[in-house]
């Protein structure tokens, strides 16, 4: 990941609601949630969850599983990785020991 690519997943996750929209999905794993659901959940309006929905999109961190008519929203782990990896590249300075207990809490299975 570059460093426009982490300011526009960083910005995304910048603003409240698409915060909450990404904890959600991340909760959900890999099943995601359908996007009408998610407006639902968070009892916000269909068309800015859309809207938030695309700017995640956009920034790498949320992807678009269409089935039939419905959009499933899924957390995209590999963008979320790849913003962290970027976040840690140099680590401690050259003790990469030290961030050993930052990785553990961040590593899962998905």
């Amino acid at each position: 990941m570059d460093k426009t690519a982490a300011l526009a997943a960083l910005a995304a996750l910048g603003q409240d609601t698409r915060l909450e929209v990404f904890r959600l999905l991340v909760r959900a794993g890999p099943q995601g949630v359908p996007a009408g659901e998610i407006a639902t959940r968070l009892g916000t309006v269909q068309n800015t969850t859309s809207a938030h929905l695309k700017i995640l999109d956009h920034a790498g961190l949320v992807r678009a599983e269409r089935e039939g008519r419905t959009i499933r929203y899924v957390a995209d782990m590999t963008g979320v990785r790849d913003l962290l990896a970027f976040l840690m590249e140099d680590c401690c300075n050259g003790a990469p020991e030290l961030c050993q207990p930052v990785i553990e809490a961040v590593t899962c299975g998905c």
